[in-house]
């Protein structure tokens, strides 16, 4: 851990940010770890405010896609969209093991079987490696998201020493939906077909009226995060009791 990580004061830092503006957060982090400070979106309707606002505050921050080659072609369009409209400074990650690779060496589909081992293979593994080298993460999470996300501070410190940052927080649905009408802002092609939440295609489904937004994914299973913020060292030694290599690059 850098020196710079160990002498952070996560508790007195989150008293100050719990309260302070996602242009604020998001400024803080540009400052205190620039140039080793990077985004992550998944490109989905609600994940444009977060990409709006980086284009204003710190756009040459690089916006990290998680490539897994199960994303909708819709998905890959608004992200090219996106980047030409707002400058944004996105570079894509791909898992080292392709979609053949995974069927010889699991069988077909994992992500039926197994789907959390599917994606600790395509996002959680690649985005390991990548995080290995910055200091700090910035994630559009929302409290009112997941149970798991409710109990989220802003700053949070992953087992392997990186902070992980939340500028929007403590926004709301209807707060995403006031900013994207203020700023005019795009929405992802399937999100009028009932995509509410947009993972990859074969693990996302459009919703029905008064199902929750994130009900569409991993539909039947009690699965509810890919794992990108969970604990990684909780996940790597469940996978290496799979048998999954669980290696850092």
């Amino acid at each position: 851990m850098s020196d710079l990580l160990a002498a952070l004061d996560l508790d007195a830092l989150n008293a100050r940010l719990e309260t302070a503006s996602a242009e604020d957060i998001l400024r803080w982090a540009w400052e205190t770890f620039a140039p080793d400070v990077a985004a992550t979106s998944s490109f989905q309707t609600q994940s444009v405010p977060l990409l709006h606002l980086i284009s204003r505050v710190c756009p040459e921050m690089p916006v990290i896609f998680i490539d897994t080659g199960f994303h909708f072609p819709e998905t890959l369009t608004f992200r090219d969209q996106l980047q030409a409209q707002y400058g944004l400074n996105i570079q894509a990650i791909r898992p080292t093991v392709t979609q053949s690779e995974l069927i010889d060496e699991h069988g077909e589909p994992l992500y039926r079987r197994d789907p959390d081992l599917c994606c600790y293979i395509n996002k959680v593994q690649p985005m390991e490696w990548v995080m290995a080298r910055m200091r700090g993460w910035i994630s559009g999470v929302r409290r009112d998201q997941t149970v798991n996300r409710q109990a989220m501070q802003v700053l949070q410190r992953k087992s392997n020493g990186l902070v992980e940052i939340h500028p929007m927080l403590n926004w709301t649905k209807a707060d995403v939906v006031a900013y994207r009408a203020a700023h005019a802002l795009p929405e992802h092609p399937l999100t009028r077909m009932g995509y509410k939440s947009i993972g990859c295609a074969p693990c996302t489904r459009p919703v029905v009226f008064g199902e929750d937004e994130r009900a569409g994914r991993w539909a039947g299973t009690d699965k509810k995060e890919c794992g990108l913020h969970l604990d990684w060292t909780a996940m790597i030694d469940k996978e290496r009791g799979r048998g999954g290599e669980g290696e850092t690059r």
